[in-house]
């Protein structure tokens, strides 16, 4: 993929084409470091894909005998509709 490197500003940036940017697994917003290797510029994700924890592993840590309940917090304080 050809890019071209634009002034924003008194910034200069690169735009990422939203199918490089899920073949990367990377979001809009996605914390990235970027660091020069040479003449190459890595941009690399911070964090794991979606967010900062995996959703797998925090639930194959949860005990086999905790049990989910319902909880009542009582009446509706608002306009929330159950």
């Amino acid at each position: 993929m050809l890019g071209k490197i634009q002034r924003w500003g008194n910034s200069q940036g690169l735009r990422f084409t939203e199918a490089l940017l899920q073949e990367a697994q990377m979001n809009v917003g996605d914390e990235v470091n970027v660091s020069v290797e040479k003449v190459r510029i890595i941009v690399e994700s911070v964090t794991k894909v979606r967010g900062k924890y995996d959703l797998k592993d925090l639930v194959s840590k949860i005990p086999q005998e905790c049990q989910v309940e319902e909880l009542d917090w009582g009446e509706s304080a608002g306009k929330e509709e159950w």
